[in-house]
């Protein structure tokens, strides 16, 4: 019979567990769903034969009870801060505290510390100093080298350095924590083997790697004294992050290297249905919080399904490609319609899928062509400044998910929820709209797949500000407004598309805010979809923020920094 994950002592007893193997620590209320990353691991280990039990939340601020109340784990802790980074969940933009957390019951806030990931930690290491604490998701992910911290408004260490923790698996986590859990079980959990899981990082004092000057990451105390060595490092990180193949990357710290591991090779379909789980799972909050209200989170992902992973955009501000990867994993069809009939077989299910998506809604299944010559290929992005030619966009994959979903029984409607990217269904060669099944693909979304209002991210109508953002130029978004809007004729639909805007993005001045505005009001759009620039870690344009130059160029970049002109340039989509 299906359980959750045990959280209290009183769960371990009904179980009849003396022991558990593994503790995971999240700043996230426990949901059981593969949408939620301290879920799926904690299954993963559990599949292997581990006893896990979940601590979610734990109160950092007393006396430390409930860091006690699960004993010592035999094997090791697993830390994460969440879904989100723990600042990112808990301020605006302007760095205002925000008053909700939608990962918490009730939507409460205060359920979990700032840098969550390090405070966590560094308590476990001080009340269990003999057992091992592997960190992990996007706070640790996103700060597993040196970085500009918008919050404190410092530059920091890696957080494996401040946090004491043994190890740190960055991305998506489900094959490195699946090879410890096996160590465990071959008897062979010893720090040296560790070492040498892909997509591990850690510290060392004796590791040799075999090293190369433009790879590893200048000493700490360099990037410190000059910017310019970070903006070197921060390029040789992202280069090497971008390639399939990738290599050792190192970081010194005094007599200390941080090392990490070159991740594991893009999963296969099988190996991501593999790790899909939702038939293992009780698809729910834990019943712990029906007392305390709704978890936002869980209500907006429940009646969505996640079937690729990954993305090729490569836009500045983002943190997905350097998180979930460049190159897109995808479900196979089957897969995906096997949970489309569990979802619909759920008590709360009304027959509306919310998204059938990913990070970008359309990249389902596309790579190269040829894939050798992506094994080297260092570009940011797949389909900008430019469309790679050898990238095999071809959206009939996807057209035939949508469509064999659509017959399953108690599905009544479904909607595309993630963001679509337009630059990609944009061609004059008949030829190739055809082959790749573009327009088919535009027109079956506007036809079937819209629920009255359709969201994409133009972020911004200045030519030089998208070009910060690397992003498509504004006239590509009008030719797909446009193409939108005969579409709905056609199809005799009254829909909406709404765009997604940015204000105080490097490069982005009052004036370009005020052009935006002229812009969007010529072009009757909606701007209520419009949001801050949020610095976030190890981004290219939170390099840029943080440096003042562009990394690659050394062009001087002006940035909004002070309250008032970030509220300044916000203002405008109040016009």
């Amino acid at each position: 019979m299906k359980h959750f994950l045990p959280t209290t002592k009183k769960e371990l007893d009904y179980l009849g567990w003396d022991y558990v193997d593994v503790i995971l620590i999240t700043g996230d209320a426990y949901i059981d769903h593969p949408s939620f990353g301290v879920a799926v691991i904690g299954r993963i280990l559990a599949r292997e034969g581990l006893r896990v039990a979940i601590l979610p939340q734990p109160n950092w601020r007393d006396d430390l009870r409930d860091f006690k109340k699960l004993g010592t784990p035999r094997y090791f802790f697993g830390i994460t801060a969440g879904n989100m980074d723990s600042m990112v969940n808990h301020f605006t933009a302007y760095n205002r505290l925000r008053s909700d957390d939608a990962y918490t019951a009730g939507n409460q806030s205060g359920f979990r510390p700032d840098y969550a990931t390090v405070v966590y930690s560094k308590i476990v290491k001080d009340l269990f100093p003999d057992i091992p604490v592997i960190i992990g998701g996007v706070e640790a992910s996103m700060r597993r080298f040196s970085h500009y911290d918008f919050w404190s408004d410092s530059f920091k260490p890696s957080i494996l350095w401040e946090s004491n923790a043994d190890f740190l698996v960055y991305g998506m986590a489900e094959k490195p924590m699946q090879k410890i859990a096996q160590l465990i079980k071959n008897k062979q959990f010893i720090r040296e083997n560790i070492q040498k899981i892909p997509q591990i990082a850690f510290f060392s004092n004796t590791h040799k790697p075999d090293l190369n000057l433009e790879l590893v990451l200048l000493p700490f105390e360099k990037e410190l004294e000059d910017k310019k060595n970070y903006a070197k490092n921060f390029c040789a990180f992202e280069r090497e992050s971008n390639k399939m193949m990738q290599r050792v990357i190192t970081q010194n710290y005094g007599d200390n290297i941080l090392v990490q591991n070159p991740p594991y090779p893009v999963l296969t379909s099988d190996e991501l249905d593999d790790f899909a789980l939702f038939e293992e799972m009780m698809y729910a909050p834990h019943p712990k919080y029906l007392k305390r209200g709704d978890i936002p989170a869980w209500e907006m992902i429940k009646n969505s399904i996640t079937i690729h992973r990954g993305c090729f955009g490569g836009c500045s501000f983002c943190a997905i490609s350097a998180h979930q990867g460049k190159h897109v994993a995808s479900r196979s069809e089957s897969s995906i319609l096997k949970e489309v009939k569990h979802l619909a077989k759920q008590p709360y299910f009304k027959g509306h899928i919310s998204d059938l998506g990913a990070p970008s809604a359309n990249m389902y299944q596309m790579k190269g062509e040829n894939e050798k010559y992506c094994t080297t290929c260092h570009r940011y992005s797949c389909i900008y400044p430019s469309i790679c030619k050898n990238l095999n966009r071809n959206h009939n994959p996807l057209l035939r998910v949508y469509q064999q979903a659509s017959q399953v029984a108690g599905v009544k409607q479904i909607t595309i929820g993630s963001g679509i990217r337009y630059d990609m269904l944009l061609t004059n060669d008949e030829k190739l709209d055809k082959k790749y099944g573009l327009t088919a693909y535009f027109e079956t979304v506007v036809k079937n797949h819209v629920s009255g209002r359709l969201k994409v991210a133009p972020e911004h109508t200045v030519p030089h500000v998208l070009q910060s953002m690397r992003k498509p130029t504004f006239d590509t978004f009008l030719q797909f407004y446009d193409k939108f809007l005969q579409l709905n004729k056609k199809n005799n639909k009254n829909q909406q598309l709404i765009p997604y805007f940015i204000s105080g993005h490097p490069n982005c001045t009052v004036l370009d805010m005020k052009q935006l505005s002229k812009d969007v009001s010529k072009n009757r759009l909606f701007t209520e979809q419009a949001q801050g620039f949020t610095p976030t870690p190890m981004t290219y344009a939170t390099a840029i923020y943080y440096l003042g130059f562009d990394p690659y160029t050394g062009k001087m970049v002006y940035s909004a920094k002070s309250f008032e002109e970030k509220k300044g340039q916000n203002n405008y989509f109040r016009n």
